[in-house]
């Protein structure tokens, strides 16, 4: 009877534990937001974001980005209804487009470095590099992630506990795409201007 008891209230715990990791990152955001806004026109005389910025390439990386996630609500769709086969292709999908993600921001953080305007340029910089950075940092944290989930599927099927790991996984995608968001909002768009 305990037993039972405890499986039915492990779930519940794990993902109160799971919301809690997640406000703990939000204050992680905020403050990286916050020194980034109070620090966005400390240049030191070198380049600002307008100066910096290529609108169109960081589109494409957001649409990249934000196309994995509804990707990512399909493999979750997939997993309630027990298609493996479509859990894994869409898991896939989501991985390569992380993937895409990734690489263009380290091709964005190279060729600013390469230019001579890495993070220790101006405050504006560091800033920049950051909180963009460690957004990038969660994104190879939650592809890795994603491998090790899919290789347990493909390996185990929907074994105990699967279902709630990816479940999981996607809370975390999402909420790495609604701070996204705010990056292109709060960094890119209005640093453009």
């Amino acid at each position: 009877m305990l037993e039972t008891e405890a499986k039915q209230n492990s779930p519940s715990k794990t993902q109160l534990g799971f919301w809690l990791y997640l406000m703990t990152d939000c204050v992680l955001f905020a403050s990286l937001f916050a020194t980034y806004v109070v620090l966005r026109g400390n240049t030191f005389g070198g380049p600002s974001g307008h100066d910096l910025f290529n609108l169109p390439f960081v589109f494409i990386e957001t649409i990249a980005l934000l196309t994995s996630s509804f990707t990512c609500g399909l493999a979750i769709l997939a997993l309630h209804r027990r298609m493996k086969t479509q859990v894994i292709v869409w898991l896939g999908v989501t991985f390569a487009l992380g993937l895409v993600f990734l690489g263009m921001e380290l091709s964005e953080f190279i060729k600013l470095a390469l230019e001579g305007n890495s993070w220790q340029r101006s405050g504006f910089l560091s800033a920049f590099f950051t909180l963009v950075g460690t957004h990038g940092l969660h994104i190879a944290s939650g592809l890795l992630w994603l491998v090790i989930l899919t290789v347990q599927l493909v390996k185990k099927g929907f074994a105990v506990g699967l279902v709630r790991r990816l479940t999981l996984f996607s809370m975390f995608w999402h909420f790495l795409d609604v701070i996204w968001i705010s990056i292109f909002t709060i960094v890119y768009l209005m640093g453009a201007m």
